[in-house]
Formats: C-alpha cells, structure tokens, sequence
C-alpha cells in the first residue's frame, strides 16, 4: 500500500527526517511502481475472449494480495480455475477460507467482464472435490453486458480513515441488497472493538505476524520483482526506508518505534468507521466460499458506483488458536446461531487510493 502524506509523518514521529536533497528529491520522484502496475493498463487489450475476460479477473480483491489463482486455457471455450497451494497464508487462513473467498471474487469479475462481449460464464465447482479444480468455467453466447463492469478498473479496497460522517440512509437501503449494513451506533461501537481487538492479536502473535512481514514489499524494486503481498512504496515510505525508519526488522518488534507507528496508524484507521458491511452464510462449504466472494465482488462495485469506500477487516474471522475468542464475539454479534460470517468490512467516505499490483496475465496462465 502506498502511504499518505500524513501518515508518512506520524511514522517518522519524533525521529530525524531525511534530507531532501535535488539527488533524493529526484530518487524520490522515480518511485512509482510502473512494470507492477501494467496489468491494469492492459485489461481489456486480449482479443481471445476468455484472455480478455481473465484480463479484468486478475484485478480481484484478494487476502494478503496472493492472487492464488491459476488457469488452464487447453480446454476451448473452457477455463479451468485452479487455486495455487503456493500462495495459501497456512498462519491466518489455515482452512484456507479466506484464499477460497478471493478465488470467488476472480470467478465473478470474469464473468461479468466477459458479458462484455456477449458471453456468459456456467461455473462447475470443485468438480473432482476439494483437492482438484476450483472451477471449470464454460463461455457461452447471449449474456447482456452487467452494468457494473464501468466500476471495474476504479475499485479497490479503500484501508484509509473514512471521513467523519455518515453512510446515508439511502445509500444504505441500496447495499442491503448485496450485504447486511451495520450503521447504528452502538453495534458501530462494538465492531470498531472488536477490530481492533483482533488486529492487535494477529499483531502481537509471533507467527501471524510474521506471515504479513515476508510479505511486505519495500518499496519499488521489491514490488517490481513481486507485484503481490503487501506493497510498502511510494515517495513517502522510500524516504523512511532511507532514512532508516522503515525496516522489516522493525515490523517484527513490537518494541520498535516503526511497529508501535505502525499500530496507531491502523488504530486510527479502525476508529474512522462510520458502518460496516456484512456477508454470511448458513453453511460453510467451499461453494459457499466461492459465493460470498462473488457477492463481495459485486458489493465493492456497487460501494464504487455509490461513492463510498469498502474495506475488508477479517483479523476476527481468522481460524487459528489464538484468535478463538474473537472469532466467537464476531459470530455471536454478526450472524444466526449455527451461520458462518464470511467477510467482515469497514465502510464509509474514503479518499482515492491508487491501484494495487499484479502479476501480469501471462505468468498466471498454467497451459495455452
């Protein structure tokens, strides 16, 4: 994630700033990440109808940024999902859930890019069981063009302070269709808690930490070299990586002053949350997981479409030992006894946020 003026300043705190000299200041000013950022750019640019729609699939939100898919073209007409046990988070995700709600979000940008060409898209899921393809997905004529393809390429997942004021009443009678919204003040109150309570576990156990430190990307040529995980970069943070300030070593200290920044930041950012959105199930089967990634898909495009800014905050759905009791508060307040509570998000009035990295379609193509 790139970083905002503001928050480059409260992670250097008290400490010295770097100099901005005319040979940093033009460092500085190169510090974009142009080859991970190219896959945005070339969506839509594929003539073949399934590499066409693919294109916009790899756009999807997905845990941690892994992109954990991987597509078989042999087949014609047919796409062939597979999940990629290389990208799993075995730390924070170990039933692999939250890896199986982003290969969901992948299926329903696919399909509805391709209704851009007049296709449809039948989904066959986990057609040899758990442990053989996700889906295979069979392209068709005569779909008509899904509205909400014109959000595509300005969706993201907005984890900024949302502004302080409310979602509107009317705007939220709209997202009920796609999600149950949560805007009253004292269940507000109880989930701003909650998340942060659940951060804090992830952050202060070891090895949960630890999965999101490696996947951190510090700044450009990191992020060039592998355009997934979690991107640290821009003109802001490359300063503090050069000063000193910004270290993985740090990140794995909770005694550092970058870590404990670091953490009033994300308190900050939990605080500014004027509602939240909400997505459950009554089972917990893959299909279901695959579904409430397609639902959530359509939600961050519709929240695009509204204005308003979707963030998803999942510590507290998380199934390892160590966050049990949250993991249990959240079900008791978000879902039916028995339910599962599939994503939790935070939502509001956000800034624009830049677009995230990819890899390129071309390395995500396992045959064809």
């Amino acid at each position: 994630m790139t970083m905002s003026r503001r928050k480059a300043i409260s992670l250097i705190g008290g400490g010295t700033v770097l100099a901005a000299t005319a040979a940093t200041a033009g460092f500085l000013t190169t510090r974009t990440p142009h080859s991970a950022l190219k896959p945005w750019k070339a969506a839509g640019d594929y003539s073949e109808p399934r590499k066409f729609a693919l294109s916009y699939a790899i756009l999807a939100p997905n845990p941690h940024n892994r992109q954990p898919w991987i597509v078989d073209l042999r087949q014609e007409g047919k796409i062939i999902l597979l999940r990629d046990p290389q990208r799993n988070l075995p730390m924070t995700d170990p039933y692999n859930r939250q890896i199986t709600i982003g290969l969901g979000c992948f299926l329903e940008l696919m399909s509805i890019a391709a209704t851009q060409q007049g296709l449809g898209v039948k989904h066959d899921l986990f057609p040899q069981g758990e442990d053989g393809p996700v889906a295979i997905s069979t392209f068709t004529p005569g779909a008509q063009p899904d509205p909400l393809f014109s959000q595509v390429m300005q969706r993201r997942s907005c984890k900024e302070p949302f502004e302080d004021r409310p979602v509107p009443a009317d705007l939220a009678t709209t997202l009920a269709d796609f999600a149950t919204i949560i805007d009253q003040a004292d269940p507000v109150a109880a989930l701003r808690k909650l998340t942060w309570d659940a951060f804090m576990v992830e952050a202060m156990t070891p090895h949960t930490m630890r999965e999101s430190v490696d996947l951190m990307r510090f700044g450009k040529a990191e992020i060039d070299a592998n355009p997934d995980g979690i991107d640290l970069g821009g003109p802001f943070l490359e300063t503090l990586m050069l000063a000193g300030q910004l270290t993985r070593e740090d990140q794995l200290d909770p005694s550092s002053n970058g870590f404990q920044q670091g953490i009033e930041i994300y308190r900050d950012m939990l605080a500014a949350t004027p509602a939240y959105a909400v997505l459950t199930s009554t089972t917990n089967t893959r299909a279901d997981q695959i579904d409430a990634g397609r639902k959530w898909l359509r939600l961050n495009l519709m929240t695009t479409r509204l204005g308003l800014a979707l963030h998803p905050v999942s510590q507290a759905l998380q199934e390892y030992p160590e966050m049990a009791a949250h993991y249990n508060t959240a079900h008791d307040m978000l879902a039916e006894p028995g339910h599962t509570v599939q994503m939790l998000g935070r939502l509001g009035f956000g800034p624009k946020v830049q677009q995230t990295p990819r890899w390129p379609l071309e390395t995500r193509i396992a045959h064809g």
